[in-house]
């Protein structure tokens, strides 16, 4: 994973989305609908459930609002229906990009995904584009503040824990595993005693992309125009 930072994409971006939190709490909302309509509204027996509740924890996303959207999706009669759209392309740089979609109206959010693009330096491509670019990891960030335990040690319960590798920053430990493995290791490094500052299935590029200063200005425009969309659930490029 060396070149590729998630934490330091997460952090990076933690003040613009500070400012949009209502809009991250409807898209939020949406995702555990969806969860709870398909697998059942208890998240001890529907992984997918859980997920998207550890997804509100980590954005402060109140109870309230997580139990209103379960108690929608299992209530009487049809609901909303959402369709699981991705879009691939390029951003400035030729950076790859993934984007993630939910959305109930499949024109409004292919054109506004293209419009996007087009108008931030970047170019929507087909299906499959730039997908086998990247690869569908567990990851788990732990916050090194306040931790007895050294880096040595850590990798080594990270290691048990069954996880496929681990990053060292200053403030974090990155750690990676295999999609299949990312529940049973979340969960043992919660009996082992960890905190768990972000826990979530993601896209990891297989390679990354240095941008110059005036690149990086343009790719981030263009993932937060893409981010401001209701439709879009999440944003992946292979920029460092």
């Amino acid at each position: 994973m060396s070149g590729h930072s998630k934490w330091n994409n997460i952090q990076g971006r933690k003040n613009a989305q500070d400012a949009k939190r209502g809009k991250i709490f409807q898209k939020i909302s949406r995702e555990i609908y969806m969860a709870a309509k398909a697998g059942g509204p208890d998240p001890s027996t529907n992984p997918a459930l859980r997920l998207m509740v550890d997804k509100a924890k980590s954005a402060n996303m109140p109870n309230d609002n997580v139990d209103r959207a379960i108690k929608k999706a299992t209530s009487a009669g049809e609901g909303e229906h959402y369709d699981e759209i991705t879009y691939e392309g390029y951003g400035p740089g030729g950076v790859a990009i993934l984007v993630h979609t939910l959305t109930d109206n499949r024109n409004r959010t292919a054109t506004n995904v293209r419009v996007a693009f087009t108008r931030n330096g970047g170019s929507l491509g087909e299906t499959g584009t730039v997908n086998y670019m990247f690869d569908r990891k567990g990851y788990i960030a732990i916050e090194r503040e306040g931790l007895t335990v050294d880096e040595d040690t850590m990798f080594e319960d990270v290691l048990e824990a069954g996880a496929e590798d681990m990053e060292i920053l200053p403030e974090v430990f990155e750690i990676y595993t295999a999609p299949e493995d990312f529940e049973s290791v979340r969960d043992q490094l919660e009996v082992d005693g960890f905190t768990l500052a972000q826990a979530e299935l993601t896209m990891v590029p297989q390679t990354t992309v240095q941008l110059e200063a005036d690149q990086q200005e343009k790719l981030d425009r263009l993932v937060e125009k893409l981010e401001d969309d209701d439709d879009v659930s999440e944003v992946y490029t292979s920029a460092e």
